[in-house]
């Protein structure tokens, strides 16, 4: 099995048991001051939409480059040094990559939050959504939870475990310079539609396959978990396209469908209305034991995708 794979399955159980520090001198804190630098750069003298567009491409460019570029370095450092220090630096980059333990923690935190109440719950929620969550009922805020797992299992776990897979930590953090960008400036309002166009269509094209992978994943998970496999699949053929990104909508039909639940619809973004079609079925409410359902089938997803990736990785040799 190659060096990369070894390395991945070792950060994926890492990811699994000490999550995301905050302690820890996590990478994208730094991925993120350089995006940061490189927007102002490129609003520097008010330029006109037209050149900001333009800018905008080297932006998004720029950061996947030097990213990819410091963890060659990084790795070719460690080589010079030995093969252990360089796995283990393969191993810590990998880890780095990978969220779902943290993903988990803070949705299950949300649902502790709204045990205690729903003033709690908006706050816990507006952790990790992008949506305005002061005036979400009980309902919004657990759909805004499952469908945040259900999407990030694809960004923020099934697509860097594959392009760990193909092309190692480079490869890895190179994606996971992508998917900050999009976070940070891949948004469709006037502060940063022109500066962070390029970054949101980059993102929506390193997730396009691994978008579906996860739903399929998803859909194969669910079985096990005594969850519905047969409505998600349902569910995904019919919903898939429910979203106004083309990626979103695979693992959140996969997730709608397996819990019985109704997700999507409309929410306020920076204090405006945004349309979104729904997904699912609304067959019962959500319940707070959906968000543990939820992480369940997030972590049972992801474990198929490494079970499939440790033997595409026997097989190769």
């Amino acid at each position: 099995m190659p060096t990369h794979i070894f390395a991945l399955l070792a950060g994926a159980l890492l990811d699994l048991i000490v999550g995301d520090p905050e302690w820890f001198p996590h990478p994208v804190r730094i991925i993120g001051r350089y995006i940061s630098f490189a927007e102002r750069a490129a609003k520097r003298g008010d330029p006109p939409a037209k050149i900001l567009r333009r800018r905008a491409i080297w932006v998004a460019t720029s950061t996947v480059l030097l990213t990819a570029g410091a963890t060659a370095s990084i790795l070719y450092l460690l080589r010079l040094w030995g093969c252990w220090p360089r796995f283990i630096g393969m191993a810590l980059i990998s880890w780095t990559c990978l969220s779902a333990r943290n993903l988990a923690d803070e949705a299950e935190g949300v649902r502790r939050a709204l045990e205690e109440s729903l003033e709690a719950g908006r706050r816990q929620v507006s952790r990790i959504v992008g949506r305005d969550t002061e005036a979400l009922s009980r309902r919004e805020v657990l759909c805004a939870t499952i469908e945040t797992v259900a999407e990030n299992l694809t960004d923020g776990v099934i697509s860097p475990m594959l392009y760990l897979a193909i092309g190692g930590p480079v490869l890895g953090m190179a994606f996971k310079a992508a998917s900050t960008l999009d976070s940070m400036i891949g948004y469709l309002d006037e502060k940063y539609r022109d500066v962070g166009w390029f970054a949101a269509k980059a993102d929506d094209a390193w997730n396009y396959l691994p978008a579906r992978l996860t739903a399929l994943m998803m859909c194969l998970a669910a079985f096990p978990l005594g969850l519905d496999g047969r409505r998600a699949f349902a569910t995904v053929r019919r919903d898939h396209a429910n979203h106004l990104s083309p990626n979103c909508a695979w693992s959140e039909s996969a997730a709608a469908g397996a819990l019985g639940v109704r997700l999507g619809g409309d929410h306020e973004y920076f204090g405006k209305r945004v349309h979104k079609p729904t997904i699912g079925d609304d067959l019962r409410p959500p319940e707070g034991w959906d968000i543990r359902r939820v992480n369940l089938l997030m972590f049972a997803s992801a474990g198929l995708t490494l079970a499939l990736i440790a033997c595409a990785g026997l097989l190769i040799g």
